[in-house]
């Protein structure tokens, strides 16, 4: 008897091994080659100050158009791409490198501006900074989120970009824990203000402001439980469950994050808190029947039908804890005090130096784990294991390192201007539109993906689409994505889920 449609959909998706970590590197390369395009463009040329329809063109061409290129008909060579990025921003560069000690005049305020104003703007130094490189990496990865959901229903998509059944490294894989990275650093804010302001932190309203944060996200996941039921869409079981979904762990990130911030902080920093939590999981994981359970068990009840969303939880908490973290390290406008040897720094020098030396931490302890010398750990996103923990935090604080870097080398000048207001438009001068856009939006864009995503799955046999198809509707759906996206951000619509 042939397969029905929705059997062949889940089989498309099922029992997949994945790919190296070197090659998800050379493919996700591309979002900080394509913003080093943009910079360079923005920084040499002012090409996005009037912002048309061919600035947004090209904006979202480079920005959302080579990361689709990039998964899906550059698969096979991310490095011709990340070179065809890379060398044109070179050429842009090079000419400056000569008269860097020459006044230049620029389209965006200087520092003198900055102190001409001052008097009449607040004093930067008072409030968190705003952080271009952080819009761009949380953009990017919100573009690469969104591209894929929908991509890996065609065969353009390599298959080994797509979610590993139990044990190995995609780019899904690190999609989905990069998601939850993001969401972690974009909470360290409101936990700098609270402390700025020197707000005490009570287990009660934490906990009410919380569930305020993540009822929205379980209607979500009600909503998406109850209309993939309905329609008999097809899924991919053991990814979390039968009826669990990513959005119910989004759900429950904020209390429990919540419990974390009212430990002393002189006594349990977030880092060491994630760091523990993994490590006892993994014990557990190790030691007892838990792997097996989540693994092999029948799904006989409503625990067993849902184990890996469950198990997973504990996993993907301690990487936003991790993002947390980072953020708590790198957005105060005076970093903190503990590395001695960025003391004598600058300051964009020194968060680029903390973050790599994130990286570099990270980098090792995935190293001891995975390395058959010591403990031999495999990398499990359906477990959300220590490796898979390690593994994220490794990439993504990379990955903030490279933008870091990108902004330093472009837009040298950025937060030097004394007066808020002036150091304001520089960082609006140097924040691509299609990426703020993702990153100011990112949850409800996120939901507008998925909506769209089913759309097409229901209106299209995306098994059947041959290349030319699949291409064409992949660079509608983005462009309307993307359309979208930057219409709110222009008009300063922001959608709080």
């Amino acid at each position: 008897m042939a397969q029905s449609y929705k059997s062949l959909k889940e089989d498309f998706v099922s029992n997949l091994s994945g790919g190296a970590i070197w090659e998800i590197n050379y493919v996700t390369a591309v979002a900080p080659a394509a913003v080093l395009l943009w910079s360079a463009l923005q920084s040499r040329r002012d090409f996005f100050v009037n912002y048309g329809p061919t600035a947004f063109t090209i904006d979202f061409l480079l920005n959302v158009g080579a990361i689709l290129a990039a998964t899906t008909i550059y698969s096979s060579a991310p490095i011709a791409l990340n070179t065809l990025l890379i060398l044109p921003a070179v050429l842009l560069h090079i000419p400056t490198i000569w008269s860097r000690r020459r006044p230049k005049k620029s389209s965006h305020p200087t520092v003198a501006n900055g102190r001409s104003e001052g008097k009449r703007g607040q004093d930067s130094s008072e409030s968190l900074p705003e952080r271009p490189f952080i819009t761009h990496y949380r953009g990017s990865m919100m573009v690469v989120t969104c591209v894929a959901i929908l991509a890996v229903d065609f065969r353009v998509f390599p298959r080994r970009f797509a979610k590993v059944e139990t044990w190995g490294t995609s780019l899904m894989d690190m999609g989905v824990g990069s998601f939850v990275f993001a969401a972690g650093l974009a909470s360290a804010r409101p936990v700098l203000k609270a402390r700025a302001v020197g707000k005490a932190t009570s287990i009660g309203p934490s906990l009410l402001a919380a569930a305020r944060h993540s009822l929205p996200l379980l209607l979500l996941g009600f909503v998406r439980l109850y209309s993939v039921k309905g329609l008999d869409y097809a899924e991919h079981v053991s990814e979390y469950g039968v009826h669990w979904n990513f959005f119910f762990t989004l759900a429950l990130l904020p209390p429990f994050t919540a419990i974390v911030q009212i430990l002393p902080q002189s006594l349990f920093s977030v880092h060491s808190i994630a760091l523990a939590a993994t490590l006892v999981y993994q014990a557990v994981l190790d030691t007892t029947s838990l792997k097996a359970y989540v693994l092999t068990a029948p799904r006989d009840n409503l625990l067993s039908q849902n184990r890996e969303g469950l198990s997973s939880f504990i996993g993907y908490f301690g990487i936003f804890l991790v993002g947390q973290a980072v953020g708590l390290d790198i957005l105060p406008r005076k970093t903190p005090a503990t590395l001695a040897f960025v003391s004598g720094l600058s300051p964009k020098q020194q968060i680029l130096t903390r973050l790599v030396v994130w990286s570099a931490w990270f980098s090792v302890l995935l190293c001891l784990a995975i390395s058959y010398r010591t403990f031999g750990l495999q990398v499990s996103r359906r477990l959300a294991n220590l490796p898979y923990m390690l593994w994220v935090s490794t990439f993504n604080c990379a990955q903030l390192a490279l933008f870091c870097a990108i902004e330093a080398l472009m837009f040298p000048g950025l937060y030097s201007a004394t007066d808020q207001r002036i150091e304001t438009r520089r960082c609006k001068h140097a924040t691509s539109q299609v990426l703020g856009a993702f990153n100011a939006n990112g949850l409800a864009i996120f939901l507008l993906a998925n909506l769209m995503t089913g759309l097409v799955n229901l209106s299209t046999n995306t098994l059947r689409a041959n290349r030319a198809k699949a291409m064409v509707t992949l660079f509608l759906y983005t462009l309307a994505l993307a359309s979208i996206a930057t219409s709110l951000y222009t008009k300063k619509i922001k959608i709080k889920l």
